[in-house]
């Protein structure tokens, strides 16, 4: 579940009226970097936080130093406007002719699931006709927002706005209906699995968190991985679809790009770039390596 790839997308639904957290004191992040490079091509490997609290300080040093020199920015994902993206994820989102989502869901689970919406302050009533990998997303990240984490202040949004000041190409690893489907298009079964451990990690959100950034902060992607992937080992069927696969076609993303010259700053979620099945780890099977330089 913290692996956060639809972190953006899971908040477009979230009520715009709820209340912000007041900013923390400003953080200064030193987040890893690595990159892969031959004799006419660098490409850099840096892991995002989709949402951070706004005056964290991350873009300096090696990491500014790399974007700079880079001719192109490449991302997960492009966002759409915020009218496109609903529209995407309306279109998949609903279940227009199965049960109520509670209805899916034991007795037991579903009343879980009821008292957590209630304590994020999301009307049950409003995710029924939702699928279940929709209201897990919710369930993930509303407890971010609340901690006063926003999505404008994440990473992506940050080096999408300097790419553009500096007519940076900007490209993206898969579209928003590629992710979505990623979701979608698992059996209803691993939805409500999704859910059910969504709903049961809630109440340690503030701690999983706190661990999660300060990982990130300090560069710590062992950690890292620890805190973001460690709910993905009890789900092997969706750790494959939303973690290894991916990873396996990003590494052969860039070795295909590795045949052109030039350098591109390339940024995913940081639980891509760390733990044993990362993009670093896929990268050896094409005879590549990563290497850290900061």
């Amino acid at each position: 579940m913290r692996s956060f790839s639809l972190g953006l997308m899971a908040l477009l639904l979230v009520s715009a009226a709820e209340p912000a957290a007041k900013p923390a004191p400003v953080l200064i992040a030193k987040p890893a970097l690595w990159k892969v490079s031959d004799a006419d091509t660098t490409i850099y490997l840096f892991g995002t936080i989709h949402l951070l609290k706004p005056g964290t300080q991350w873009f300096e040093g090696q990491i500014k130093t790399a974007f700079d020199a880079s001719d192109e920015l490449v991302l997960e994902m492009v966002q759409p406007s915020a009218a496109e993206s609903q529209k995407i994820v309306i279109s998949r989102a609903i279940d227009p002719d199965g049960p109520p989502l509670s209805q899916k869901l034991t007795p037991k689970d579903a009343a879980k699931y009821r008292a957590v919406l209630t304590a994020l302050d999301i009307d049950p009533e409003g995710l029924e006709p939702f699928e279940p990998w929709f209201a897990s997303t919710l369930v993930a990240m509303a407890p971010m927002q609340k901690l006063g984490y926003d999505p404008e202040s994440g990473a992506e949004k940050l080096l999408t706005a300097e790419a553009k000041v500096a007519s940076k190409k900007i490209g993206a690893l898969e579209s928003m209906e590629e992710q979505i489907g990623f979701f979608d298009t698992l059996p209803e079964d691993q939805q409500i699995k999704f859910l059910n451990s969504a709903v049961s990690e809630m109440p340690k959100a503030k701690k999983v968190v706190s661990v999660m950034v300060g990982s990130w902060a300090k560069g710590n992607p062992d950690k890292l991985a620890a805190v973001m992937n460690d709910g993905m080992n009890t789900m092997p069927e969706i750790k494959k679809v939303l973690l290894t696969d991916r990873n396996q076609r990003w590494a052969g993303w860039i070795a295909k790009r590795m045949e052109q010259p030039g350098t591109v700053f390339l940024a995913v979620g940081a639980g891509h770039l760390a733990g044993k099945e990362s993009v670093q780890a896929m990268l050896k099977a094409n005879h590549l390596e990563a290497v850290r330089i900061n």
